[in-house]
């Protein structure tokens, strides 16, 4: 694995095949298989003309960590935040969720964390905006970062 592995973004319609393949993997192979939930996974959002993918990826190509940015009307969302687990630790889903925020130029963002990644989040500025569910058998909350414009 590479020690500099590369950022990349692209929407739907730029994804090269390939990179469309890894991306799905591991998500599924995070969400799905390592913490059992079967839950569908391929929900129509990651075809929207705004949706944009940002991911790290390493000199094969393999994509070692992701999230997408949603758009919401006015507002953003940012999800399915993964990274596989030969490179967690590495501070590569921290990156891609500052990169996320710059791309949402100061509107509001939304997000269904883990609950255990709270205070992870809050180290961006996220801020519960809602009480605790559960999703797929797994503790969430909402959480919010409020728009600067």
């Amino acid at each position: 694995m590479t020690d500099a592995p590369s950022l990349r973004s692209a929407r739907f319609a730029e994804l090269t095949p390939a990179e469309l393949y890894g991306l799905l993997r591991l998500r599924v192979d995070v969400f799905v298989v390592e913490q059992e939930c079967p839950y569908p996974e391929l929900d129509g959002r990651d075809v929207e003309p705004t949706t944009v993918h940002l991911w790290f990826a390493d000199d094969e190509g393999t994509v070692l960590s992701t999230i997408r940015v949603l758009e919401n009307g006015e507002d953003r969302a940012i999800g399915r935040v993964a990274t596989a687990v030969q490179a967690r630790g590495r501070g590569l889903s921290a990156q891609l969720v500052q990169r996320g925020i710059e791309l949402c130029e100061g509107r509001t963002i939304d997000i269904g964390a883990q609950a255990y990644l709270e205070s992870w989040y809050e180290r961006f500025g996220f801020r519960r905006s809602g009480p605790d569910y559960l999703e797929d058998g797994i503790p969430h909350l909402p959480m919010r970062l409020a728009g600067r414009g």
